[in-house]
């Protein structure tokens, strides 16, 4: 009885081995996953743009105001930082799947057709430079361009998402002067 609970130290290594190999795999499997998730948002947005929308330390929302007497519109900006469903959306917004890429188009969203932007600081300050992205409502739906960069894709299932969160979050947003 004594020699059925030898102790072999080669087959536990070889476990050990064995499950170092295993979680390698499913390491370099979710690397790939996640890659492939986010690869069309990540040539759409560019690199650094797509990492300030999932990590910036101050956002914003813009609102394009109706033009005054003077034929010129105004913008409203909120300061959402701390909105609740802000992690979500940033998220949502770098996924593929959320986007309706039937729908790009190779046109920017000019200067003056967008009625509400997300803007994603690099630093907490709201003079920096952002990353801003336009939402153009149209009867096809919302399309999405990035302020400064060519062309726009529709919002598909995010459109909904966004006048939802931002119905909700306005309460808490806090306003910014111009």
């Amino acid at each position: 009885m004594a020699g059925f609970f030898r102790w072999r130290p080669a087959g536990g290594t070889a476990l050990v081995l064995s499950l170092l190999a295993v979680a390698a795999g499913l390491a370099s499997f979710a690397v790939w996953f996640q890659w492939q998730q986010t690869r069309r948002c990540l040539t759409f947005y560019g690199s650094d743009a797509a990492w300030l929308i999932q990590r910036a330390p101050r956002v914003e929302v813009w609102e394009r105001t109706s033009a005054d007497d003077t034929g010129v519109a105004g913008i409203r900006r909120w300061d959402v930082t701390s909105a609740r469903g802000l992690v979500h959306l940033r998220r949502g917004l770098v996924e593929d799947a959320n986007l309706d890429w039937g729908r790009s188009d190779t046109r920017a969203i000019a200067a003056d057709a967008w009625q509400f932007a997300l803007a994603f600081f690099p630093e907490s300050d709201p003079r920096g430079s952002p990353t801003v992205l336009l939402v153009q409502r149209g009867d096809d739906g919302a399309s999405l361009g990035v302020e400064g960069r060519p062309g726009r894709v529709g919002l598909g299932r995010l459109a909904a998402g966004i006048e939802r969160w931002w119905g909700t979050s306005r309460d808490e947003a806090t306003p910014v002067a111009p």
